[in-house]
């Protein structure tokens, strides 16, 4: 399935940031059960592209969940995920080089953006997605303005929760939610517990 078919069943990007290869099955496992599809793996994680090939190696082929890459800084970077089997890319800035990288290799391109005149750069370039970030500090109302002018889908990264999630997703196609679902120490069954509460918001 694609990125815009596993969003539109749950419209959450799980940030799986410093998991290593050795937890990423299992990670994977619980979000799956809870009902997250997408997986972002970010490049600073231990040994990141592997982590990103077990995923696609187990879940890719039968749609079960989509894994991509974080924190991708360099078109090389953006090479390297393709060749892993990563399936989109997520970016801190829009760099319209590491966008047009990704449009070339087919694969979706979600660059961070704060300002509008950074979210028309990355569109200019090429993006599918434009990540909102720190979406937290800047509110549902933020993106509600911005979207008078930007017409592409918007994710909401950063400072997102429980008590805010159903206000950013009337005006954003999804959410990406770090440290609340996972960080370095959680237990599958904690990881799992959280997921479903966060995958029952959003239905």
């Amino acid at each position: 399935m694609t990125f815009q078919e596993q969003a539109r069943r749950c419209p959450v990007v799980a940030i799986l940031r410093g998991i290593t290869p050795e937890e990423m099955l299992p990670v994977c496992e619980a979000l799956r059960t809870a009902g997250i599809r997408l997986l972002e793996v970010p490049l600073n994680s231990p040994d990141a592209l592997e982590s990103i090939r077990r995923a696609a190696a187990k879940y890719h082929a039968a749609g079960e969940l989509l894994a991509g890459a974080g924190t991708v800084l360099t078109a090389q970077n953006v090479r390297d995920v393709a060749a892993a089997g990563g399936r989109f890319i997520i970016s801190p800035d829009a760099n319209p080089e590491v966008i047009r990288e990704t449009r070339r290799l087919g694969l979706v391109s979600i660059p961070g953006f704060f300002t509008a005149t950074e979210a028309f750069t990355a569109l200019r370039a090429g993006a599918d997605y434009l990540k909102l970030f720190p979406a937290g500090k800047l509110g549902p109302g933020y993106v509600k303005d911005l979207k008078a002018v930007i017409k592409a889908p918007i994710l909401a990264v950063g400072g997102v929760d429980t008590d805010n999630i159903a206000a950013f997703l009337d005006v954003c196609a999804g959410v990406g939610i770090g440290s609340a679902l996972y960080k370095p120490g959680k237990t599958p069954a904690e990881i799992e517990q959280a997921a479903a509460v966060y995958a029952a918001a959003v239905r």
